[in-house]
């Protein structure tokens, strides 16, 4: 039997990258799958791609009203919700405190951590109907610090927090609650964005030397979804090719 056999899970930000890897895998394992994205174009044509088995639905995380409307729709299309991957996020600007954009803040701060408060709030009733897990993207910044990425560092903290909190509010209730601190991925967003220096820099920032993958990512993400991991909530699972044991 899958792993994921008779399960319904939401990934938001799934249009792409690890969102993209995950909804995949999550499919491969026998889940129907409802994935959101910004990106109309890109998120209609990955869940043809995926077929019958995965519903998209544009939405935007920092949004309350669109996270309440995703949870609806996929109910209504599947008939209960077991897992949710909140994943979507952004960079943000880079720039020191003292001049960071007040307006960069918000917004990286309104899609990196109330987007997942946002989420949970209306994923929660429906999970805890059905029983099943949560899963943070949250990251290596979520637990260490990163010159001129305030905003992001302070979101990733934020989601960590987050998640332990909810995990002892649900621990007696089926649900359980887990984050995610994928150490830097190798993503068309980043390959394209960084010169061949800085990528080599970030590579030996790694104890693998290299980036991580986001199949790699997919694979805890599927650990956690899955009954395999009955005994973890509330924890923070660094997928980080050794980044944090420096």
């Amino acid at each position: 039997m899958k792993q994921l056999e008779n399960k319904v899970a939401l990934v938001t930000g799934g249009a792409s990258g690890i969102g993209k890897a995950i909804a995949e895998l999550f499919i491969k394992e026998g889940a129907k799958v409802v994935i959101t994205d910004l990106n109309e174009e890109l998120g209609s044509d990955i869940a043809k791609e995926l077929g019958n088995s995965c519903l998209f639905i544009k939405a935007n995380a920092a949004i309350a009203e669109d996270n309440k409307r995703v949870v609806e729709e996929a109910v209504k299309k599947f008939g209960a919700l077991h897992i949710a991957v909140n994943n979507a996020g952004i960079g943000g600007a880079a720039a020191p405190v003292g001049e960071y954009s007040l307006e960069e803040w918000k917004k990286v701060i309104d899609v990196n951590l109330n987007g997942v408060f946002y989420g949970m709030h209306y994923q929660l009733p429906e999970i805890e109907k059905a029983g099943g897990s949560i899963i943070n993207m949250a990251s290596i910044l979520g637990s260490v610090g990163f010159a001129n990425s305030s905003a992001y560092v302070a979101a990733k903290h934020g989601v960590v927090g987050l998640t332990k909190s909810a995990a002892w509010e649900y621990g007696t209730k089926g649900v359980r609650i887990n984050a995610i601190g994928p150490g830097f991925i190798s993503t068309p967003l980043v390959d394209k964005a960084m010169s061949a220096d800085a990528l080599k820099f970030l590579e030996s920032q790694h104890a693998m030397n290299r980036l991580g993958k986001s199949e790699e990512v997919a694979e805890l993400a599927l650990w956690l979804a899955s009954d395999k991991s009955s005994f973890a909530t509330g924890g923070y699972y660094p997928v980080d090719g050794g980044y944090l044991a420096k």
